[in-house]
């Protein structure tokens, strides 16, 4: 299709409407598809192409200076990390756009440090490569590395290296970054490092599997000798899964299966611990990438490795994993523009969403950024770089969705004994089946993360399963995904912990082939399963709803 600049700038300009954000940041980034000719001065690339490749050597010649570096300074490994500890979103609508500022002025500190101007993080496509790439296990591209040894070989160490140094930069923090670490449960230094321990204080116990320091040896679970995801992981990050991640039409919509974007919520301090709703691409390949890297479910219940908690940039991976999560977001955009749909929040919510402040990053040259604002980093053009080919860059764009193009809306189902029935008519099963979508029927997923003691944060999505069905395979009939929660509960935030997750339902559950057998409505039954091995108290489904994708 042929898509001018004045059609391009009619949506960009919707999108910036009642914001400071110039409009020349969105144009200059453009609607081009992904893999094209080159639009910014830096590329991304696939790791796994010789670009990709080249790029890792100045990486780690980059990630060697910062674990040089002294811990009062912003640039050390560590100090760095713990910005993310401190301020990162998950769970909510702002987790791209912060994403995007933490790893681009990152990408700005290895260019500095590497002493290669040109570097620009390579992304890792899990979708076209579900193992973590093999030069990530050179060298200080692993965490298990011994050169990370005498900062992370006990906790002691960890703690007499980076805590007194931290400690100082709390006291030096603002009002405004108070008031954000307050909201986010660290009233004192004191709550925000007992997350570094997975001490908890109501329990008078440290919980192994909620804290964010991991020791050198068991700091990442996958090894050169074992790469692969596992066959879950792998399910949540295929190309069924991704497609459906990038068919919402809208950026933020109460409906989480109707939206790109994760909850709206008060501030982004505010983790998933109320009652969250968690997008496709957020709840399934983001959070079960970071869980299974850590270990999760093969090393259950913890201590786990970096990628699990709050401190997973300690890990490499982690800036070649979001790379990635910021391509999707990047190719979405690009779809959206091309579709002439809205790229960002819509109405009243725009100028919420662009006005919320960031108050933590570090600069390429190891300076604070000092306040900035979401609005700052909703274009690639803020760090002036673009995406070569991944998965999906060939996927067609969504046209808009036509009006009453399906008669279905949502369908409910009940609840008993923690489990769902639904009753779905048996033409929009059929309607299901021969769609050209991977999954054109998106349940919605409500359940109660387990608190306190209790610290399973996976649970398999099984549809007419058998009772006795306890546990399945990747491959079963009955699985639809696996729920994961990222980071560990927040013990100072009063809150709910229910959370709503959008499933795509594939069409290869036995469910859609036995619905042919029945008459004008199909029952579907739905429940959930604790995911990893250990013995885990079921998790009931809170409520469930079904309806047509987009």
């Amino acid at each position: 299709m042929r898509y001018t600049r004045r059609d391009f700038m009619t949506t960009a300009a919707t999108a910036v409407a009642g914001t400071m954000l110039p409009l020349s940041s969105l144009l200059a980034a453009g609607p081009s598809a992904q893999g094209s000719e080159p639009t910014a001065r830096y590329r991304r690339h696939d790791v796994a192409t010789p670009e990709g490749q080249r790029m890792l050597i100045s990486y780690a010649r980059g990630v060697e200076a910062m674990l040089k570096l002294p811990p009062e300074h912003p640039h050390n490994w560590f100090r760095n990390a713990f910005t993310h500890f401190l301020d990162c979103p998950h769970g909510n609508w702002w987790f791209y756009v912060w994403h995007r500022g933490y790893v681009g002025y990152f990408e700005r500190s290895i260019r500095k440090l590497s002493g290669d101007a040109s570097f620009a993080m390579p992304f890792w496509d899990w979708t076209r490569h579900p193992e973590i790439p093999a030069g990530m296990f050179d060298g200080v591209l692993t965490p298990s590395d011994s050169a990370y040894a005498p900062f992370t070989g006990n906790l002691l160490k960890f703690t007499e290296f980076v805590k007194p140094s931290l400690l100082k930069y709390w006291n030096s923090l603002s009002s405004d970054q108070r008031a954000q670490l307050n909201s986010r449960g660290y009233p004192t230094f004191d709550d925000a490092w007992n997350d570094v321990t997975g001490y908890s204080v109501a329990h008078k116990a440290g919980l192994s599997g909620n804290q964010s320091y991991a020791i050198t040896c068991g700091a990442r679970y996958l090894s050169r000798s074992n790469p692969k995801l596992d066959a879950k992981t792998a399910y949540d990050v295929s190309p069924d899964i991704v497609s459906s991640g990038l068919t919402p039409t809208l950026f933020y919509d109460p409906s989480i299966s109707n939206s790109f974007a994760s909850s709206k919520t008060a501030t982004h301090l505010v983790q998933p611990d109320g009652s969250t709703n968690f997008s496709i691409l957020e709840g399934f390949p983001h959070n079960k990438v970071h869980n299974y890297i850590g270990g999760v479910g093969a090393i259950d219940p913890g201590p786990y490795g970096n990628m699990t908690n709050f401190l997973s940039p300690v890990d490499p991976i982690f800036y070649l994993h979001h790379s990635n999560m910021d391509r999707l977001w990047d190719l979405w955009t690009k779809k959206q523009l091309a579709a002439g749909l809205p790229i960002l929040p819509t109405g009243a919510d725009l100028a919420t969403f662009m006005a919320e402040p960031f108050l933590f990053y570090v600069d390429g040259d190891g300076g604070f950024v000092g306040p900035s604002k979401a609005g700052d980093y909703v274009s690639t053009r803020v760090f002036d770089y673009d995406y070569g080919p991944g998965f999906g860059s060939e996927l067609p764009v969504v046209p808009k969705r036509k009006t009453g193009a399906t008669k279905y809306g949502v369908i409910k189902g009940g609840i008993e004994a923690g489990a769902a029935s639904v009753l779905l008519p048996n033409a929009m099963v059929e309607q299901h089946l021969a769609s050209a979508q991977p999954a054109s029927l998106i349940a919605e997923v409500t359940l109660d993360r387990p608190e306190g003691l209790a610290v399973t944060r996976e649970f398999d999505v099984l549809v007419n399963a058998p009772a006795d069905v306890e546990r399945v395979d990747a491959n079963s009939p009955y699985y639809a995904g696996t729920l994961a929660f990222f980071g560990p509960t927040m013990p100072n935030m009063a809150m709910s912990h229910s959370a709503t997750f959008a499933v795509p339902l594939p069409k290869t559950l036995r469910a859609f082939s036995n619905a042919k057998l029945l008459g004008a409505n199909a029952q579907f039954n739905i429940r959930l399963a604790p995911s990893g091995q250990q013995p885990a108290d079921p998790v009931p489904v809170r409520g469930v709803s079904i309806k047509p994708a987009g």
